[in-house]
């Protein structure tokens, strides 16, 4: 027998409010009970009052209609404020689950970097809570009209009956027409967007080489795809909708016709015939109001598809039983790995072992998997064979919030985020301020800070601002030093350096070395090899060496020599034959 699948946390919040939806339906059948009052006070009016000419038969009618609406309107107001408390415990419940199996699935996969689950939550919640719903809670008390209408008429019954079948038929008729065209449409939006968001977070280079016609052609061209796949859907789902309408209206008519007819018959008195036509209206209500909320049904539809989806591929970091502090010993055992989707290794068969403390720079040509390795150390990516140790225990044995403090990371492009800039270095914790400006003097920045506008209270953008490059690359190296981490991985930390910053970041090196902390370095600046005790040079995604950095250095210089002496003889060789030609 298969094994069930286990349900994920969105499913788990739904089933969660069951009770509530349960209690909604409760107030539903109340409200549509309730519906049931103007054509009964019609019915009244009609057989009972004009008959009668009773005035205090009227005024007793009028007082428990008002009475009674009044009730059904409370009972409305009730049913849709819990719906409303229902959206927001569903959107409270699982958003920080969403945004960490979000956040997830941008370190593991290359299309992952979207907000989209975000937008589909906010979809899902504004279905749950909209008047879309209120037909889904309406719909079964359809028979109960029906029924009505069969103790005044079995012909009215059936009439009524058969309409509520055809506006069925359409209903399924407006699903299939336009399930796979919404889809489609709304595939092609959500990729649109992503592009878009992504040409922003370069406009700078669109901006200044003229390239933003190119590209917003390419958003242009998924735009049209996505508005001519939706008009398409739209267009079909308008023929139908306008088409259920004209019968709903069609059909009120046509039954208040039929009763006149067993009225003439006396079958039937007037007040049956009216309060016949508004009934059947009433039935026929809530089939109406899902084809014409239909494209909100199959948006959310399509939102709660893609978040079980994520939720179901991204599953919840179990809590592990937490580790000692490590000290920074690092072993690397038989190391592969790619980037997020990509199956083919960029790095394989690394394997080395750095004790606490030792300072390592990581050398080599372009694509050699330099920031592979300095990813899959930290545990950012996932390896597909071989392990990375910290102080003996598997990196990802490590609760991330307890390790992340005593690491420290400064990747190649710099990322800063909304906020002072005490709080770009204090990690988006609590700001220690002692802390703060102990990581911004060892990284060299504290005086720079101190000369803006706000000093540690500046407030600097995600992508632009009061900094510059360089700038932008010593807080980042400040908030890697922040909270003195045992394990610090700078790449290119000096990319953007002025000498101000190399000299800097020179100190902030050996201040390192004092502290006794394990440092890895990628760079190709001498400047900054030269302060490493051992160097890792890759090749082709492989180990080549690693020694120490004088015998490297030595070898490099043995390689070059020999080098040059080759193209020597074959330059002497040359010269040789062309001075002897006679």
């Amino acid at each position: 027998m298969a094994k069930q699948q286990e349900a994920t946390d969105l499913q788990s919040a739904l089933k969660a409010c069951k009770g509530s939806f349960v209690l909604v339906g409760f107030f539903s059948m109340f409200v549509n009970l309730l519906m049931l009052v103007p054509p009964m006070y019609m019915l009244q009016v009609y057989d009972r009052v004009l008959s009668t000419q009773s005035v205090d038969t009227l005024v007793m009618l009028t007082l428990i209609l008002v009475f009674l609406f009044v009730v059904m309107g409370g009972l409305e107001l009730v049913r849709s404020r819990m719906l409303v408390r229902i959206g927001n415990w569903l959107d409270t419940t699982i958003n920080k689950r969403l945004y960490s199996a979000m956040f997830s699935r941008s370190l593991v996969t290359q299309d992952g970097q979207s907000a989209q689950p975000l937008s589909d939550l906010t979809n899902l919640r504004q279905f749950l809570t909209g008047n879309g719903l209120f037909a889904f809670f309406d719909a079964p008390w359809v028979p109960v009209y029906l029924g009505v209408l069969f103790l005044f008429h079995p012909w009215l019954g059936i009439f009524a009956t058969c309409a509520g079948i055809i506006l069925l038929v359409l209903a399924i008729a407006n699903e299939k027409a336009t399930k796979k065209l919404l889809a489609e449409a709304n595939n092609e939006h959500i990729q649109a967007q992503n592009l878009a968001s992504a040409n922003l977070r370069n406009a700078e280079v669109l901006q200044a080489m003229g390239m933003l016609p190119g590209i917003m052609g390419r958003w242009s061209k998924r735009h049209h795809q996505f508005l001519a796949k939706q008009s398409q859907a739209s267009d079909r789902a308008g023929a139908i909708t306008n088409t259920s309408k004209m019968l709903r209206l069609l059909f009120q008519s046509l039954i208040l016709g039929l009763g006149a007819y067993l009225v003439l018959q006396g079958d039937m008195t007037p007040g049956m015939m009216i309060a016949g036509s508004i009934i059947m209206g009433r039935a026929l209500a809530p089939i109406d109001q899902m084809i014409g909320g239909w494209k909100g049904f199959v948006s959310a539809r399509g939102a709660y598809d893609r978040l079980n989806e994520l939720l179901t591929q991204i599953p919840a970091e179990e809590k592990r039983m937490s580790l000692p502090s490590p000290q920074g010993n690092i072993s690397v055992e038989g190391l592969a790995a790619a980037p997020p989707g990509s199956r083919m290794a960029t790095i394989r068969g690394i394997n080395f072992v750095v004790a606490q403390g030792e300072h390592i720079g990581i050398i080599g040509p372009s694509a050699a998997g330099k920031t592979t390795l300095a990813r899959v150390l930290l545990g950012v990516w996932p390896s597909q064979v071989g392990e990375v140790r910290l102080d003996g225990g598997l990196i990802t044995q490590y609760n991330r919030d307890e390790i992340g403090p005593c690491i420290g990371y400064l990747p190649q492009d710099i990322e800063l985020f909304d906020g002072s800039v005490s709080e770009n270095i204090a990690r988006f914790g609590e700001v220690e301020p002692q802390k703060v400006v102990a990581a911004a003097k060892k990284a060299g920045v504290h005086d720079m800070v101190l000369e803006l506008t706000n000093g540690y209270d500046t407030v600097i953008s995600s992508t632009s601002g009061v900094l510059s490059g360089g700038q932008r690359q010593r807080i980042g190296l400040a908030r890697a030093l922040y909270g003195n981490p045992v394990l610090v991985v700078l790449d290119e930390p000096n990319a953007n350096l002025d000498s101000a910053g190399e000299y800097a970041l020179a100190e902030a090196i050996q201040q390192l070395k004092v502290e006794g902390a394990t440092l890895f370095v990628i760079s190709h600046r001498t400047s900054v090899l030269k302060h490493m005790d051992k160097l890792l040079v890759m090749k082709e995604g492989q180990v080549s060496m690693f020694s120490t950095r004088d015998d490297v250095f030595a070898q490099f210089d043995k390689k070059t020599r020999s080098h040059v002496g080759q193209n020597t003889t074959r330059l002497s060789t040359s010269a040789g034959g062309e001075v002897n030609k006679p």
